[in-house]
């Protein structure tokens, strides 16, 4: 069993929109990302998705509104729901819990989709 400080995880790489995997729970991995600028729509077809914002703030866009999240607030994205994350500050530090199948850009493929995520901790 390890702690993970959230500041020295984040603290340990300046990519943008790589997930790295914090931890793994049963079949669920919490992953840290940091992002910066607007991804793009996508949507996963199996996988449920929670964002928590631990610094900055991000906006997830959704086909039907936008909803704005601060430090400390989390959203869960249900599987089939095209969404956008888009980062309202220079960058913003989120905490990702998912299955681990998870691809970070769901339906879609592109320079952006990372296959094998690095491990922090």
């Amino acid at each position: 069993m390890q702690k993970i400080n959230l500041t020295q995880a984040f603290a340990s790489f300046s990519d943008h929109w790589s997930p790295k995997i914090a931890g793994d729970i049963n079949n669920l991995q919490a992953k840290l990302v940091k992002i910066s600028g607007q991804f793009h729509w996508h949507h996963h077809e199996a996988e449920d998705e929670l964002f928590l914002v631990v610094s900055g703030r991000m906006r997830m866009g959704f086909r039907d509104g936008d909803v704005d999240l601060d430090p400390g607030e989390f959203i869960i994205v249900p599987h089939g729901i095209e969404h956008r994350p888009e980062a309202l500050t220079e960058e913003c530090q989120i905490m990702l819990i998912e299955p681990n199948t998870t691809l970070n850009t769901g339906n879609v493929e592109n320079a952006r989709t990372v296959k094998e995520l690095d491990r922090v901790g």
